[in-house]
């Protein structure tokens, strides 16, 4: 499948590639209120912070026009560069290729999307955080 961004990796390949890699980031495209009340990814085992910048606004949910200039901001803040791993995770997959899609058209050559995201699908009774993703792999997170 042809996409607008290097690829797809699975949550255990990001978090690998994070304690392995000091010039991998990880950016949580989620909005403020899902960090704030769902968790976010916690990296102090590979000795960093993700950088955290909303994709969308809720609750308009309107793509922040913005969003590749901050995050091309935060990552070189941070030492990084066009040349940087940059794995976007965002619930469940879907807005996470969007923002490394923008990443890539920024001139960003290492864009990956997080698939199934910190929470991925639901389950049999509509509950997400137990089937896949960040959370159900077992990942160090922790509540903002």
């Amino acid at each position: 499948m042809n996409r607008p961004y290097e690829g797809d990796v699975s949550v255990e390949a990001c978090w690998d590639r994070l304690q392995a890699d000091p010039d991998a980031f990880l950016i949580d495209v989620r909005t403020r209120a899902e960090w704030a009340f769902v968790g976010a990814p916690d990296l102090s085992l590979a000795h960093r912070d993700p950088l955290f910048a909303e994709w969308q606004t809720y609750p308009a949910m309107t793509v922040d026009a913005d969003f590749a200039a901050r995050v091309a901001q935060g990552v070189e803040a941070a030492g990084g560069s066009t040349q940087s791993t940059l794995f976007f995770l965002c619930r469940s997959g879907a807005r996470s290729m969007g923002s490394a899609a923008a990443l890539t058209q920024a001139g960003f050559a290492h864009c990956f999307n997080v698939a199934d995201g910190f929470e991925g699908p639901t389950d049999e009774n509509g509950h997400r955080g137990t089937v896949a993703g960040w959370k159900a792999a077992g990942l160090p997170w922790r509540q903002k």
